[in-house]
Protein backbone atom coordinates (compact mmCIF):
# COMPACT_ATOMS: atom_id res chain seq x y z
CA UNK A 1 0.00 0.00 0.00
CA UNK A 2 2.80 2.43 0.89
CA UNK A 3 4.47 1.88 -2.48
CA UNK A 4 1.27 2.35 -4.49
CA UNK A 5 0.49 5.51 -2.57
CA UNK A 6 4.05 6.74 -3.05
CA UNK A 7 3.88 6.24 -6.82
CA UNK A 8 0.62 8.17 -7.01
CA UNK A 9 2.14 11.02 -5.00
CA UNK A 10 5.30 11.10 -7.11
CA UNK A 11 3.30 11.02 -10.33
CA UNK A 12 1.09 13.88 -9.14
CA UNK A 13 4.06 15.93 -7.90
CA UNK A 14 6.12 15.59 -11.07
CA UNK A 15 3.21 16.35 -13.39
CA UNK A 16 2.12 19.31 -11.29
CA UNK A 17 5.49 20.88 -10.47
CA UNK A 18 7.44 19.92 -13.59
CA UNK A 19 7.04 18.95 -17.24
CA UNK A 20 8.24 15.33 -17.40
CA UNK A 21 8.72 13.53 -20.69
CA UNK A 22 9.57 9.85 -21.22
CA UNK A 23 11.10 9.03 -24.61
CA UNK A 24 11.85 5.56 -25.98
CA UNK A 25 9.52 3.71 -23.63
CA UNK A 26 8.95 1.15 -26.37
CA UNK A 27 12.45 -0.13 -25.57
CA UNK A 28 11.41 -1.26 -22.08
CA UNK A 29 10.65 -5.00 -21.84
CA UNK A 30 7.32 -5.66 -20.13
CA UNK A 31 8.87 -8.33 -17.92
CA UNK A 32 12.12 -10.01 -16.96
CA UNK A 33 15.11 -9.03 -14.87
CA UNK A 34 16.95 -6.03 -16.23
CA UNK A 35 19.31 -3.22 -15.22
CA UNK A 36 18.41 0.37 -16.07
CA UNK A 37 21.77 2.18 -16.16
CA UNK A 38 21.40 5.94 -15.85
CA UNK A 39 23.34 9.15 -15.45
CA UNK A 40 22.73 10.83 -12.11
CA UNK A 41 22.75 14.58 -11.45
CA UNK A 42 20.02 15.26 -8.92
CA UNK A 43 18.02 13.98 -5.95
CA UNK A 44 15.06 14.12 -8.37
CA UNK A 45 16.41 11.34 -10.61
CA UNK A 46 15.48 8.18 -8.70
CA UNK A 47 11.90 9.20 -7.80
CA UNK A 48 11.29 10.13 -11.43
CA UNK A 49 12.62 6.78 -12.65
CA UNK A 50 10.19 5.05 -10.30
CA UNK A 51 7.57 6.20 -12.84
CA UNK A 52 9.15 4.17 -15.66
CA UNK A 53 6.16 2.98 -17.74
CA UNK A 54 5.22 -0.67 -17.53
CA UNK A 55 7.53 -1.62 -14.66
CA UNK A 56 5.71 -0.86 -11.37
CA UNK A 57 8.07 -3.18 -9.45
CA UNK A 58 11.13 -1.10 -10.32
CA UNK A 59 13.53 -0.16 -7.56
CA UNK A 60 17.04 1.24 -7.33
CA UNK A 61 20.41 0.97 -5.69
CA UNK A 62 20.72 4.09 -3.54
CA UNK A 63 23.77 5.35 -1.69
CA UNK A 64 23.18 5.39 2.07
CA UNK A 65 24.27 9.05 2.11
CA UNK A 66 20.66 9.80 1.09
CA UNK A 67 19.61 8.71 4.58
CA UNK A 68 20.91 12.05 5.84
CA UNK A 69 18.00 13.77 4.06
CA UNK A 70 14.83 12.83 5.93
CA UNK A 71 12.38 13.40 3.07
CA UNK A 72 14.40 11.38 0.58
CA UNK A 73 15.02 8.68 3.17
CA UNK A 74 11.27 8.28 3.69
CA UNK A 75 10.53 8.30 -0.05
CA UNK A 76 13.27 5.80 -0.88
CA UNK A 77 12.34 3.49 1.98
CA UNK A 78 8.75 3.42 0.73
CA UNK A 79 10.15 2.65 -2.71
CA UNK A 80 11.98 -0.39 -1.31
CA UNK A 81 15.36 0.82 -2.56
CA UNK A 82 18.42 -1.28 -1.90
CA UNK A 83 20.74 0.81 0.27
CA UNK A 84 24.43 0.53 -0.57
CA UNK A 85 27.50 1.80 1.25
CA UNK A 86 29.54 3.57 -1.44
CA UNK A 87 32.56 3.77 0.84
CA UNK A 88 33.28 0.04 0.68
CA UNK A 89 32.62 -3.09 -1.36
CA UNK A 90 29.07 -3.66 -0.12
CA UNK A 91 28.63 -7.31 -1.07
CA UNK A 92 25.38 -7.64 0.87
CA UNK A 93 23.71 -4.88 -1.15
CA UNK A 94 25.03 -6.30 -4.42
CA UNK A 95 23.75 -9.76 -3.48
CA UNK A 96 20.30 -8.31 -2.77
CA UNK A 97 20.38 -6.41 -6.07
CA UNK A 98 21.35 -9.55 -7.93
CA UNK A 99 18.47 -11.49 -6.39
CA UNK A 100 16.04 -8.68 -7.26
CA UNK A 101 17.07 -8.95 -10.91
CA UNK A 102 17.03 -12.73 -10.96
CA UNK A 103 13.49 -12.60 -9.58
CA UNK A 104 12.54 -10.96 -12.88
CA UNK A 105 12.46 -7.37 -11.69
CA UNK A 106 13.94 -4.08 -12.91
CA UNK A 107 16.73 -2.26 -11.07
CA UNK A 108 17.97 1.30 -11.56
CA UNK A 109 21.68 1.90 -10.98
CA UNK A 110 23.97 4.85 -11.67
CA UNK A 111 27.31 3.46 -12.95
CA UNK A 112 29.09 6.68 -11.93
CA UNK A 113 28.64 5.52 -8.36
CA UNK A 114 27.62 8.94 -7.11
CA UNK A 115 25.65 12.04 -8.04
CA UNK A 116 27.47 14.30 -10.51
CA UNK A 117 27.59 17.83 -9.19
CA UNK A 118 29.07 19.29 -12.37
CA UNK A 119 26.13 18.68 -14.73
CA UNK A 120 27.79 16.04 -16.91
CA UNK A 121 29.02 12.46 -16.86
CA UNK A 122 31.76 11.36 -14.50
CA UNK A 123 33.96 8.33 -15.11
CA UNK A 124 31.97 5.13 -14.62
CA UNK A 125 32.71 2.51 -11.97
CA UNK A 126 32.89 -1.24 -12.64
CA UNK A 127 30.06 -2.28 -10.29
CA UNK A 128 27.26 -2.14 -12.85
CA UNK A 129 29.11 -4.34 -15.35
CA UNK A 130 29.96 -6.84 -12.64
CA UNK A 131 26.37 -6.96 -11.41
CA UNK A 132 25.06 -7.47 -14.96
CA UNK A 133 27.52 -10.33 -15.46
CA UNK A 134 26.59 -12.05 -12.21
CA UNK A 135 22.84 -11.58 -12.71
CA UNK A 136 23.18 -12.56 -16.40
CA UNK A 137 20.78 -9.82 -17.43
CA UNK A 138 20.46 -7.24 -20.21
CA UNK A 139 20.86 -3.49 -19.72
CA UNK A 140 18.82 -0.48 -20.82
CA UNK A 141 20.80 2.77 -20.97
CA UNK A 142 19.02 5.91 -19.75
CA UNK A 143 19.87 9.56 -20.32
CA UNK A 144 18.25 12.12 -18.01
CA UNK A 145 18.33 15.86 -18.65
CA UNK A 146 16.88 18.82 -16.79
CA UNK A 147 16.97 17.47 -13.26
CA UNK A 148 20.25 19.24 -12.46
CA UNK A 149 18.44 22.60 -12.48
CA UNK A 150 15.00 21.38 -11.36
CA UNK A 151 15.09 22.69 -7.79
CA UNK A 152 16.61 26.00 -8.84
CA UNK A 153 13.78 26.55 -11.32
CA UNK A 154 11.13 25.54 -8.82
CA UNK A 155 12.46 28.14 -6.38
CA UNK A 156 11.94 30.77 -9.08
CA UNK A 157 8.39 29.48 -9.74
CA UNK A 158 9.21 27.88 -13.06
CA UNK A 159 8.23 24.32 -14.05
CA UNK A 160 11.40 22.51 -15.17
CA UNK A 161 11.43 20.36 -18.28
CA UNK A 162 12.61 16.88 -17.25
CA UNK A 163 13.42 14.37 -19.97
CA UNK A 164 14.14 10.65 -19.60
CA UNK A 165 15.41 8.86 -22.71
CA UNK A 166 15.44 5.06 -22.76
CA UNK A 167 17.89 3.47 -25.18
CA UNK A 168 17.75 0.04 -26.75
CA UNK A 169 18.42 -3.06 -24.69
CA UNK A 170 21.94 -4.47 -25.00
CA UNK A 171 23.94 -7.25 -23.38
CA UNK A 172 27.58 -7.43 -22.36
CA UNK A 173 29.95 -10.07 -23.75
CA UNK A 174 30.46 -13.19 -21.60
CA UNK A 175 32.52 -12.61 -18.49
CA UNK A 176 35.88 -14.37 -18.31
CA UNK A 177 37.93 -14.52 -15.13
CA UNK A 178 41.22 -14.63 -17.04
CA UNK A 179 40.99 -11.06 -18.32
CA UNK A 180 38.72 -9.73 -15.55
CA UNK A 181 40.26 -6.23 -15.33
CA UNK A 182 40.18 -5.62 -19.07
CA UNK A 183 36.64 -7.00 -19.33
CA UNK A 184 35.38 -4.72 -16.57
CA UNK A 185 37.06 -1.69 -18.12
CA UNK A 186 35.71 -2.33 -21.61
CA UNK A 187 32.21 -3.16 -20.42
CA UNK A 188 32.05 -0.14 -18.13
CA UNK A 189 33.07 2.06 -21.05
CA UNK A 190 30.36 0.44 -23.19
CA UNK A 191 27.69 1.11 -20.57
CA UNK A 192 28.78 4.73 -20.11
CA UNK A 193 29.01 5.39 -23.84
CA UNK A 194 25.53 3.93 -24.35
CA UNK A 195 24.27 6.43 -21.76
CA UNK A 196 26.28 9.29 -23.24
CA UNK A 197 24.81 8.62 -26.69
CA UNK A 198 21.36 9.45 -25.30
CA UNK A 199 22.50 12.81 -23.92
CA UNK A 200 23.10 16.20 -25.56
CA UNK A 201 26.77 17.01 -26.09
CA UNK A 202 27.12 19.23 -23.01
CA UNK A 203 26.17 16.33 -20.73
CA UNK A 204 28.67 13.77 -22.05
CA UNK A 205 31.55 14.92 -19.85
CA UNK A 206 34.27 12.29 -19.34
CA UNK A 207 33.15 10.37 -22.44
CA UNK A 208 32.65 13.22 -24.88
CA UNK A 209 35.63 12.22 -27.07
CA UNK A 210 35.45 8.46 -26.58
CA UNK A 211 35.75 6.53 -29.89
CA UNK A 212 32.93 4.15 -28.93
CA UNK A 213 30.60 7.08 -28.30
CA UNK A 214 31.33 8.42 -31.77
CA UNK A 215 30.42 5.01 -33.23
CA UNK A 216 27.13 4.94 -31.32
CA UNK A 217 26.24 8.49 -32.38
CA UNK A 218 26.73 7.54 -36.03
CA UNK A 219 24.44 4.55 -35.53
CA UNK A 220 21.68 6.40 -33.69
CA UNK A 221 21.99 9.71 -35.49
CA UNK A 222 21.91 11.59 -32.19
CA UNK A 223 24.14 14.65 -32.21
Amino acid sequence: MERKLLLRIINFAYKTLARPEFIGTENIPASGGIILATNHMSFADVPMLMLTPGRPEITALAGDSYKKHLLFKIILNWADVIWIDREKADFSALSTARQHIQDGKALVIAPEGTRSKVGHLLEGKAGTALLAARAKCPIIPIGITGTEVAFKKLLSFRRPKLVVRYGKVFTLPPFTQEDRSQWLELCTEEIMCQIAALLPEQYRGFYKNHPRLKELIKTTGNQ
